[in-house]
């Protein structure tokens, strides 16, 4: 496995992100592979990167076949459009280096947990606006995600928000951009096929983030797979005893996600 830590520069003057990659290393013994890609992204309130949802996330998906990265991206006080800049020179840096890091360059997927949801729908909503490719200097194509992955995601600035995550992402533009950041209002046809999963209970990120996105897909005609969970708090990761929760009918997300993305 290649494990390196890279530089993400993009987005507020002196901010770096970090690009950590678990990549499978290909074997003269056994046909090459051209693997999807998860670019995965912690959740945390736009305050922090949880570990939960880090690095065990992408072992998870490495061992199911995937190539993944994980991006350590920019938090408050650095706000909005920041890490969004970051996430879009990730996945085009994957794009780009897919013939060295063994990836299919069409098979690239954004999976993001409660506000790292956020950040993983926004690229797929904003990947083809000029505010995102026109200063990082990219063709829209460049940074698309070919699908998301989005667990207990963090949607909506409306009734049912988790303020604080965009309160955090906003900072001083709170009012200003808290419309625009309401990511069931910016779905398009253009928005890539996408995995939802959610509890009916979550206290934290109401279920109804995920079903105005839902509601949103459906409506702009975007394939959409969505489940919604009985019982589990806010914050499962992978729901079982390595990420500090267990919760045994959530924990076959992963392999729901896989099958989803394989046959993307």
């Amino acid at each position: 496995m290649q494990h390196q830590v890279l530089d993400i520069r993009a987005g507020a003057a002196g901010t770096t992100a970090k690009l950590y990659t678990y990549i499978r290393d290909e074997s003269p013994e056994m046909e090459a592979h051209r693997r999807p890609a998860v670019v995965i992204c912690p959740g945390g309130g736009y305050g922090m990167t949880s570990d939960r949802e880090a690095e065990p996330v992408a072992l998870k998906f490495l061992e199911k076949g995937f190539q993944c990265f994980v991006l350590r991206y920019s938090v408050e006080p650095v706000r909005f459009p920041a890490a969004l800049l970051q996430l879009a020179t990730a996945v085009a840096m994957v794009r780009s280096r897919a013939d060295e890091w063994h990836v299919n360059a069409d098979k690239i997927a954004v999976c993001g947990f409660s506000a790292g949801g956020h950040l993983a729908a926004s690229l797929g909503v904003f990947w083809n606006r000029e505010f995102v490719n026109g200063p990082l200097g990219l063709t829209p194509g460049d940074a698309k995600p070919n699908g998301m992955i989005l667990c207990y995601p963090v949607i909506t600035s409306g009734e049912f928000a988790h303020r604080g995550s965009f309160i955090n992402l906003l900072g001083d533009r709170y009012e200003e951009d808290r419309a625009l950041t309401s990511l069931e209002n910016q779905v398009s046809a253009d928005t890539p096929p996408t995995f939802l999963w959610h509890t009916w209970d979550d206290a934290c990120v109401p279920v109804e983030n995920s079903l105005l996105l839902a509601t949103a897909l459906r409506k702009n005609g975007v394939p959409t797979e969505l489940h919604i969970l009985p019982s589990g708090p806010h914050g499962l990761s992978l729901a079982t005893a390595e990420t500090g929760v267990v919760q045994e009918a959530c924990a076959g997300w992963p392999d729901w996600a896989a099958r989803w993305l394989w046959d993307l």
